[in-house]
């Protein structure tokens, strides 16, 4: 097999493993569910996926969402998330002690969105 063959097929090889690294399941602890209602700070709309900071037990967080063609799909909009809009989230933290939460529902108003 020739060396750019060999270094095609470990490339492909890590890709998965790196895209698993970046907010994989494993990062979160599931057993400590956090229901916050909050006004969100910031918003990223982009990919990989959507992202906020609120502020958190005194603290600045990181909120993880769901990719922008889901939340869309599932009728979330970028304008439903303005900065200051409150909102109440409900997901997990991160289980390294990261202020970072990953976000499994949202509701703004009285619409509820199931992100996973």
């Amino acid at each position: 097999m020739s060396r750019t063959l060999k270094g095609a097929v470990l490339a492909l090889l890590l890709i998965p493993a790196a895209a698993f690294a970046h907010h994989g399941w494993s990062s979160y602890d599931a057993t400590k569910t956090i229901t916050h209602k909050a006004n969100l700070t910031s918003l990223h709309w982009g990919n990989p996926h959507g992202a906020a900071k609120v502020t958190f037990r005194d603290q600045q967080w990181d909120v993880i969402l769901a990719p922008v063609s889901r939340m869309e799909a599932r009728g979330l909009t970028q304008a439903m998330l303005a900065p200051n809009q409150q909102v109440t989230l409900v997901g997990y933290p991160r289980s390294d002690g990261t202020r970072e939460m990953r976000i499994e529902r949202l509701i703004v108003g009285n619409k509820t969105v199931e992100l996973r």
